[in-house]
């Protein structure tokens, strides 16, 4: 049973890690002039620089020998080190420009994508509840593209890649800074060769804007390891369905910023979508919840009820005369 003191320090660090998700768009223009190829190359190297340093801090260099003995793992992480590149790259384009409301839209949908996946792929079962916000999804993403007057491609572009990426890392089970060390690790010799083959094309941009420009893009190492640690100190402080709850404020600042920072526009047909999609997750969350009520419960019963058969039954007084008969 986690103290309150640490359930509470588990709240702050999924706070911050999805704070830091939701403000990325503030982060992704200063790197202009570099396109959003040449940021993410730079930051696929950076982060496994920061990753580097950390792992050396923390001395975690065991699971490297472990993990190199099995094929099949590896293969999964190099799926998932393309699939988190395709989405990294997707959303930095996305955010410079000009479509923050829509990447947003992704990350809303992405639950709903999760769930679709788990029953094509996986076959789940779903309850209603379950059937009916996927359905309140599927009808969202055909208003948005009436609205859009074409699929909203990036957000399904970021939903399915980032759902993708879960499935994947399901199967892969290792630690959040683990894995992002062993995905930037296959990312890395790619990534470089782009760089070197841009400044070899005269077509590089860091160093050549200046210090503070060269010093962001470096950066993006930070940005990208700091909110995986605060996420990984929070997952193992909190409930799972409190880090459910908490993964809806990342795109909710995302869409907060595109509208109210970016002045991006939605007319009356994107409200409808957004209404929809958010319908579908009320649903979805109250579901989870609930479920996750009635599975606690039922635990409790059952070890009660385990409890209560495993009792010894104290024996029976010996029946002995009465010393003081009529007392």
């Amino acid at each position: 049973m986690k103290s309150h003191s640490e359930q509470r320090a588990g709240l702050l660090y999924g706070i911050g890690a999805y704070g830091m998700w939701g403000l990325v768009p503030l982060f992704w223009p200063l790197l202009k002039p570099s396109a959003a190829m040449e940021i993410l190359a730079h930051r696929m190297v950076w982060s496994l620089a920061v990753v580097a340093v950390a792992l050396l801090a923390l001395k975690q260099w065991g699971w490297i020998r472990e993990l190199v003995r099995q094929p099949r793992k590896l293969g999964l992480i190099s799926v998932a080190a393309a699939v988190i590149s395709v989405n990294w790259g997707g959303y930095i384009w996305a955010v410079n420009a000009g479509h923050v409301v829509e990447a947003s839209l992704g990350y809303f949908i992405n639950p709903l994508v999760t769930i679709a996946m788990g029953v094509l792929l996986l076959k789940e079962r779903l309850r209603r509840a379950q059937w009916a916000a996927v359905g309140i999804g599927f009808a969202a993403v055909l208003v948005l593209a009436i609205g859009y007057g074409r699929p909203p491609w990036i957000s399904l572009m970021l939903a399915f890649s980032f759902a993708t990426y879960g499935l994947v890392k399901k199967k892969v089970n290792i630690g959040g800074l683990e894995s992002l060390a062993a995905e930037t690790a296959i990312q890395f010799l790619p990534a470089l060769a782009f760089l070197l083959w841009l400044g070899a094309t005269d077509s590089l941009t860091f160093g050549f804007h200046g210090t503070g420009h060269a010093a962001l893009l470096a950066a993006t190492g930070v940005v990208t390891a700091a909110p995986l640690v605060c996420f990984g100190a929070a997952a193992i402080r909190v409930p799972l369905s409190t880090l459910g709850l908490l993964q809806y404020l990342a795109p909710i600042f995302q869409f907060l910023l595109g509208i109210l920072y970016f002045h991006e526009a939605m007319p009356a047909e994107r409200w409808a979508g957004f209404a929809l999609v958010w319908l579908a997750l009320t649903i979805l969350t109250w579901d989870a919840l609930r479920t996750a009520h009635r599975n606690k419960a039922q635990a409790l019963r059952l070890a009660a009820s385990a409890a209560t058969e495993t009792t010894p039954t104290p024996p029976a007084p010996t029946p002995t005369a009465n010393p003081h008969p009529g007392a």
